[in-house]
């Protein structure tokens, strides 16, 4: 837990794209982006719990599909966040809540330093003779979930304070958004494999 806590304790790239958000749209959003972020974290459980996240670190082609993939959404994002247009000194429509969830989790999904994360992280944690392997990568994965989410909720919070006070520089706010995903996405496109 405490290991988990110091890493949950660094701001990465979960935390800007949730304060992106927070930022551009409130904390109803912030919040919305935290949890699919998280939803995103019970997908790379299960896969680490399954061994899908060996596969992808061995195989260097599943690793770039993956990568690139981040990659390319993260831009996606960010050249939208560009290209919005709204009336002059208007906020931009608000995104629904669903949509901002799924963005969530697909950042987290299309993440594949996370992936490798609960492969080479968690797994020293596990000790053989004490039960299943799977059972014990899920049950530190969860810890680090609900720590993960505690930090998001307060990220999430703050950006969303932050952005209703800044909400009359609305443009301003939609071009830093831009900013965040594109640097997102070229930190992730020059992240290596270790």
């Amino acid at each position: 837990m405490t290991a988990s806590l110091a890493l949950v304790l660094i701001p990465g790239p979960n935390h800007l794209y949730i304060t992106a958000r927070g930022l551009a749209q409130g904390r109803t959003a912030g919040l919305a982006s935290a949890f699919g972020v998280e939803a995103g974290t019970l997908v790379h459980i299960a896969a680490a719990a399954a061994g899908l996240s060996y596969v992808i670190k061995e195989s260097a082609t599943l690793f770039a599909v993956v990568k690139w993939a981040g990659v390319a959404y993260l831009l996606y994002l960010g050249v939208r966040a560009f290209t919005g247009k709204e009336p002059e000194g208007a906020a931009p429509p608000p995104q629904p809540l669903r949509k901002v969830f799924l963005e969530g989790v697909l950042v987290n999904v299309l993440n594949p330093k996370v992936a490798l994360f609960f492969l080479a992280f968690l797994p020293q944690f596990v000790d053989p003779g004490a039960g299943s392997p799977a059972l014990q990568v899920v049950l530190f994965g969860l810890t680090l979930l609900l720590l993960g989410l505690v930090s998001d909720i307060v990220y999430a919070c703050a950006a969303g304070a932050l952005g209703t006070r800044l909400n009359s520089r609305a443009r301003a706010l939609r071009y830093v958004s831009g900013v965040v995903y594109l640097g997102l996405g070229v930190v992730t496109a020059f992240a290596g494999r270790k």
